[in-house]
């Protein structure tokens, strides 16, 4: 090895063995980050123009409400970076190395080129580097691979190695991040940091460039059509009051009363406390969200990219099979442990592995060999190995057992090495190969086993020496997450494609594809798509649900081809290989336990406890997210109809002012919680998993909101324009007219909750449907109005009189005539143009294209 000396100066020109890590970011950082989204920016603008009014209340309302926002998602995006910042600690590797001659542990990233590290099963390499001594080495790459079986690994040769990638048997290359999982060996250090292969993919994520999020742009654009359609008016309002009644004192402060009715700052409190609480309700699912908007993101993906290895599966091996010589089978999944029949080849099993074992088909002959009692005592010890040879590929090993005159003989490998061991030939080497290839086919991973007797203490030069016999066939597989076919079936009902992207075999990826529920007809490997162009490649990904064999840049290739079809790409993954694709993806879906640091920082959401099915309700949380921010979104519309109609019919008609800035004030106390908490709180539609995702270029207001909104207002605006005109006309004070309009339109406003509440059903069912938000907002709705109504002082301040049983009674029929105009708005526009908005319709659930309008 290397002298301290010298890797000190190595360390000092090279720099530590880290990838670059992005900057962190404090809390004050966050803020200035969240205070900078257009959207929060006019909420604390409108704020402040309030404030300068003199609207104190008003101002009051919106900054408690920005706050709010700022909170949550500085508090959500803290916790987030800490819970990073914590699983890169825990991936930080510890290096055994030598130097001067004496083997020492070192921080892995303390690793220069040209160091000699141990190598020992159960470490994880710290660096690229050659292997120059190896005894029966094997190293787990799936982090770099997506291949869930060890690789063997050889000693160099003394003539030189060419740099190869990543995967495949008997290569003189470990790389750094793998895990040494059976053996032990010497290697020299080649890369570290940016120059390993780890980090020339962190590094090519500088080129990859995730798209914005749509809502963002969305809301801009509705802000600024908003906001000047308010101030036009509120200018318009001013002229044409100033002009035909001579006061422009009177006329200024009604024109900013009614621009204040106007200006749409529930839009930025709905967004971006939909948007936090999404965040937050996902994260008591264990889900992180680095970007809150990709949670609604999520709602909108047609195609569901995943790894295999440690996504779709538990990247551990289990026993899946076992066949004896004589055909007859074990299979876990048909319930309960293997009798006795199978006591000799489990035995066996145990005997050719370690007693400790780091190997993961060790770890699973062991573990389902648990209950043999016996099957290796404490004093039998392990006097002879003949390791894994390419010449021969079988690992062999000799115990002696006190009180026999023989060591007891254990061979597992290849079956077609332990084929030539026992010396099979003619039909039962048939019927060895035809096991074999049926159990290959499902995707096991098969090795054979073998045993022998031999008399101590002459010991033949090879394992051919020994007189074998077969005892069976053993198949492993990494096993399918429990609830992965159920979510597969939920993202196939949702009109979501699900498409497996794997290095692995692809009869392995077919095998598991099939259990998942995948459509598997199809299989592409990488040298398809190497032999296909661009125009090629975009017809074969839309019939194929299968990708095997594929390197970190085909995954990013076939992501970019997806998006450029139209497709709303999610992409989920853990391994360093995931990380670009994750990136360019619309969505980057990062698993957090066994996720390495690249994935993580390139992703939008990470999934803390490494389950595929929490994916699918993340997807629900952001259909439901955006289902609630459309109801809420047209309420608005239709509540600011009302407010603008009533503003503006005493400048037309020369009746007394309705409503002043105070007015206006108490009626955003009821809009912006009704909007920003009781239709956040609203559950998600029967049918949220049963349709295909919104088109990518949907408004988030398209023209179906937007009719009924106005719809909607003009019902409310009617009703409560009559009841002001017949109080007038009936001899009412202007106070009491102004008194009973407002009780008549704030009762109708709660009215028009109830019946947006849910977009197809009944009215009857939106009743009973359970928001205990809702229930809060009413009773709280009905304190303040008993307050405005019955002390003297708020009366004052709001301009009202007393008004009898009779005028209760009239607003009660403003309510009862809101609720059953405005459900019948609703059904006609059900049956015009369906009940979902035009842009949800069309492709059956599960089709893999756009749908159809």
């Amino acid at each position: 090895g290397l002298t301290s000396e010298q890797a000190r100066s190595v360390l000092r020109i090279e720099g530590p063995n880290t990838l670059p890590e992005p900057e962190r970011r404090s809390g004050l950082r966050i803020a200035v980050e969240v205070l900078r989204e257009p959207m929060l920016a006019l909420l604390v603008i409108s704020g402040i123009i309030y404030l300068v009014l003199g609207e104190l209340g008003d101002a009051l309302i919106l900054v408690v409400f920005a706050l709010f926002s700022v909170v949550v998602t500085v508090v959500q995006e803290i916790r987030t970076e800490r819970v990073l910042q914590s699983l890169r600690d825990l991936t930080s590797p510890v290096a055994l190395v030598i130097r001067d001659g004496v083997a020492m542990r070192i921080p892995g990233r303390e690793v220069v080129r040209g160091d000699a590290i141990v190598l020992r099963e159960g470490d994880r390499v710290p660096a690229d580097a050659l292997v120059l001594q190896g005894a029966e080495l094997e190293a787990d790459e799936s982090l770099l691979t997506g291949e869930s079986v060890p690789v063997r690994k050889r000693t160099a040769s003394p003539a030189g190695e060419a740099s190869v990638d990543p995967g495949g048997d008997d290569t003189p290359w470990v790389y750094s991040g793998t895990l040494i999982v059976r053996g032990s060996g010497l290697g020299e250090v080649v890369a570290t940091g940016s120059a390993s292969q780890i980090g020339r993919i962190g590094r090519s994520l500088a080129d990859v460039h995730a798209a914005p999020p749509r809502l963002q742009s969305e809301t801009r654009r509705l802000t600024l059509a908003f906001g000047l359609l308010g101030g036009g008016v509120s200018v318009l309002a001013t002229l044409l009051y100033g002009w035909l009644r001579g006061n422009w004192l009177t006329a200024v402060l009604a024109g900013i009363a009614l621009g204040m009715s106007m200006l749409p700052e529930e839009f930025p409190v709905v967004l971006t406390v939909f948007l936090a609480m999404g965040a937050w309700r996902i994260s008591r699912a264990r889900v992180l969200t680095r970007r809150a908007s990709a949670i609604e993101a999520l709602g909108s993906a047609t195609v569901l990219c995943t790894d295999k290895t440690g996504t779709l599966t538990e990247n551990r091996m289990v026993i899946a099979e076992m066949r004896l010589p004589s055909g007859d089978t074990w299979t876990s999944s048909a319930g309960g442990g293997p009798g006795a029949p199978w006591r000799p080849l489990l035995q066996t099993g145990v005997l050719a592995s370690a007693r400790d074992p780091f190997d993961p088909m060790e770890r699973a002959i062991h573990a389902l060999a648990g209950a043999l009692q016996g099957a290796v005592d404490a004093d039998w010890k392990i006097v002879r190995t003949y390791g894994l040879s390419a010449e021969l590929l079988a690992v062999v090993q000799a115990w002696q057992v006190p009180g026999r005159s023989e060591a007891a003989i254990a061979a597992k490998g290849a079956p077609e090495a332990i084929a030539v061991l026992c010396g099979l030939e003619g039909e039962a080497l048939d019927r060895l190969h035809a096991m074999v290839d049926d159990m290959a086919e499902r995707g096991l991973r098969v090795l054979g086993f073998a045993s022998a007797g031999h008399a101590l203490p002459d010991w033949p030069s090879t394992p051919r020496g020994f007189r074998f016999s077969f005892l069976g066939l053993v198949g492993f597989s990494d096993p399918l997450r429990a609830g992965v076919p159920d979510a597969v079936a939920q993202c196939r009902a949702a009109g979501i494609r699900v498409v497996m992207i794997t290095g692995d075999h692809p009869r392995t990826a077919r095998a598991i594809a099939a259990a998942a529920g995948l459509d598997h007809r199809n299989v592409l490997t990488g040298r398809d798509l190497d032999a296909m162009d661009d125009t090629a490649m975009a017809g074969a990904i839309a019939s194929t649900s299968v990708f095997a064999r594929i390197r970190p840049e085909q995954k990013l290739r076939i992501v970019d081809a997806l998006k450029r079809s139209g497709e709303v790409v999610a992409m989920t993954g853990d391994g360093v290989n995931d990380a670009p694709s994750l990136k360019a993806a619309d969505i980057g879906v990062a698993m957090g336990s066994r996720g390495t640091d690249v994935a993580r920082e390139a992703s939008a959401i990470v999934l803390l406890d490494d389950d595929f099915t929490s994916i699918v309700s993340a997807i629900r949380l952001g259909r439901r997210i955006y289902d609630n921010l459309r109801k809420a979104m047209g309420f608005i519309l239709a509540v600011h109809v009302p407010i603008a109609g009533l503003g503006l019919l005493p400048l037309l008609t020369g009746l007394p002012i309705l409503f002043w800035p105070v007015h206006i004030a108490f009626l955003e106390m009821i809009i912006d919680p009704v909007c920003s908490l009781v239709f956040e709180a609203e559950r998600e539609e029967a049918d949220i998993m049963r349709r295909p995702p919104r088109r990518p270029d949907e408004p988030l207001l398209p023209w179906r909101v937007i009719l009924v909104g106005a719809v909607q207002g003009l019902v409310v605006l009617l009703v409560t324009a009559t009841i002001f005109l017949v109080a007038l006309a009936g001899g009412a004070a202007e106070t009491q007219a102004r008194a009973l309009t407002v009780l008549a339109l704030v009762g109708s406003i709660l009215a028009l909750i109830v019946v947006n509440r849910t977009f197809a059903t009944s009215l009857i069912a939106a009743l009973v449907k359970p928001n205990r938000a809702l229930l809060v907002v009413v009773a709280l709705v009905a304190v303040v109005l008993a307050i405005a109504f019955a002390l003297p002082p708020a009366t004052r301040l709001f301009g009202f009189a007393r008004i009898g049983g009779g005028g209760f009674a009239l607003a009660g029929a403003a309510v009862l005539a809101t609720l059953g105009l405005g459900e019948l708005s609703k059904l006609v526009s059900m049956r015009l143009i369906g009940s979902r908005p035009v842009e949800e319709r069309g492709a059956a659930p599960g089709g893999s294209g756009p749908p159809a309008i």
